[in-house]
């Protein structure tokens, strides 16, 4: 049995609609990631879930129990705020235990429920200081731990890092990955922070225009998007995206040429394409190398030298002014405004049809 099934759910404010027919399953013990820009969709759903919200049609269920018309705290589900929402008049232990006796669960077992879950986050130094005593690493770890003594059977995460520092967010990103070994239950985090939902996520629910675009392991979302949002979406730098020409031919393959004039042989079955209708061409960085102009597919010229150490990213464009992000190594040479050589690698294309429909290689290259 799924151990939160959602089914359907809409919701609008006024006329305006929010969600639209959202349905998702997903297994106890999972972690999920819902990545998407901001007006999504993602924090409604979430909130939805948390029972912060209402929802106009559908169903959410966990471990088969409708719980959308419970009160939050009837639910069995724990929600960690973007903004950590503790009480700066209470010490830590008095912030962890405040739920609890609201509840009226006995002392000696809150005491029990704080001092364990102290030790799981490794605050139980911290537990008689407050709030602005503590980094906003440790402040986010008190809501966690706030979470952890209920103990919830999901966890609901609403933005947990987007206030912190960035070697703050890497080490908070590490502890709530450790933090899944240590915890029975499956959690749910909203994100518009890739780099968050592939680290973190089984699974990331890429969410758009108040739906749900695509749902899988991250590297499946990151190597077979769904349809362009999705390919633009995920990755960093951005999958380039350039009009393409479907070359006549019998072959197996699908064999497409760039506005330039280039022809890139894919390995996208030319039987699974839409007959008619224009194609576009889905390139990641690592398919594009600088190359000597023996080895290149085309030529164009460098408009942004980006130096990552150990590679980097060149920017540049198409004699038909097509935009096309390649990889060199770190030690590269190249230089703004230059005109250098391209070798595209066919094999990892992507193509999307004029409904923006994904379709790609057979087989995964090596």
């Amino acid at each position: 049995m799924a151990n939160l099934e959602l089914n359907g759910i809409r919701k609008a404010y006024g006329a305006t609609p929010v969600l639209d027919g959202v349905s998702l399953s997903m297994d106890a013990r999972e972690f999920v990631a819902f990545l998407g820009p901001s007006g999504s969709g993602k924090s409604t759903l979430l909130r939805i879930i948390a029972g912060l919200e209402t929802l106009d049609e559908g169903e959410v269920r966990l471990e088969g129990r409708r719980i959308d018309r419970l009160p939050p705290g009837d639910r069995g589900v724990a929600m960690v705020f973007q903004h950590y929402a503790l009480y700066p008049h209470m010490s830590v232990r008095e912030n962890m235990a405040f739920g609890l006796r609201n509840a009226r669960v006995p002392k000696a077992e809150i005491e029990a429920r704080v001092a364990e879950a102290a030790r799981v986050l490794e605050i139980h130094e911290h537990l008689d200081k407050k709030p602005a005593q503590m980094s906003g690493g440790q402040r986010q770890r008190v809501a966690i731990g706030r979470a952890i003594v209920k103990p919830p059977k999901l966890f609901l995460l609403d933005e947990p890092l987007s206030n912190l520092d960035a070697a703050l967010r890497m080490r908070t990103r590490i502890e709530l990955a450790q933090l899944r070994s240590r915890v029975d239950a499956a959690f749910i985090m909203v994100t518009h922070d890739q780099a968050e939902a592939m680290t973190l996520a089984d699974r990331v629910v890429v969410m758009n225009d108040r739906r749900i675009q695509q749902v899988g392991p991250p590297m499946e979302i990151y190597s077979r998007p769904a349809n362009m949002f999705v390919a633009r979406f995920v990755g960093s730098p951005a999958m380039t995206l350039a009009p393409v020409e479907l070359v006549p031919g019998d072959g197996r393959y699908a064999r497409v040429r760039l506005g330039d004039g280039a022809e890139v042989e894919t390995r996208v079955a030319r039987s699974e394409l839409p007959a008619g209708g224009t194609l576009q061409v889905g390139l990641r960085p690592e398919s594009v190398t600088v190359a000597a102009n023996g080895a290149a597919t085309t030529q164009a010229k460098v408009e942004l030298v980006e130096r990552l150490g150990e590679r980097t990213l060149v920017y540049a464009r198409l004699s038909d002014g097509a935009a096309i992000t390649a990889e060199d190594e770190g030690y590269s040479r190249v230089q703004v405004g230059e005109t250098i050589g391209l070798r595209i690698r066919g094999a990892a294309a992507h193509l999307f049809g004029a409904d923006e429909r994904g379709y790609h290689a057979e087989a995964q290259p090596e």
